[in-house]
């Protein structure tokens, strides 16, 4: 199975199970990486052919900013469902970081795939 991807995508929201955390806005960053057939794709050279990344980046920022999850694990959960299910996209690897959430590490998050390879 061919993958597409897209890393590091930036959301500013409220993430967070602390009180003072449902206060703020904080950065997570999202790693997709979705299973797809792009042979299609590399032949006509047609945008239809194959998973747009702004539409998917559009519609999991959405989601983030909307939900205001407590937890990085519902966050990548309900990601891995909305690929899945809204893009049709049958396998999905999902990482979510919350960079700084935990004094002296540079990374903290989780994650996690879904689907079928």
């Amino acid at each position: 199975m061919d993958i597409i991807y897209l890393h590091d995508l930036a959301i500013d929201c409220v993430i967070g199970a602390w009180d003072w955390e449902r206060e703020i806005i904080q950065t997570v960053y999202v790693d997709l990486d979705m299973g797809w057939d792009i042979s299609k794709a590399g032949v006509s050279d047609d945008l239809e052919d194959t998973l747009s990344y702004k539409d998917i980046s559009i519609a999991v920022t959405e989601l983030v900013v909307e939900r205001k999850f407590k937890l990085v694990e519902t966050m990548a959960t309900e990601i891995s469902a909305l690929l899945l299910l809204e893009f049709n996209i049958p396998w999905c690897r999902v990482k979510i970081n919350k960079r700084g959430a935990v004094s002296g590490a540079q990374d903290v998050g989780v994650v996690i795939e879904r689907g079928q390879k």
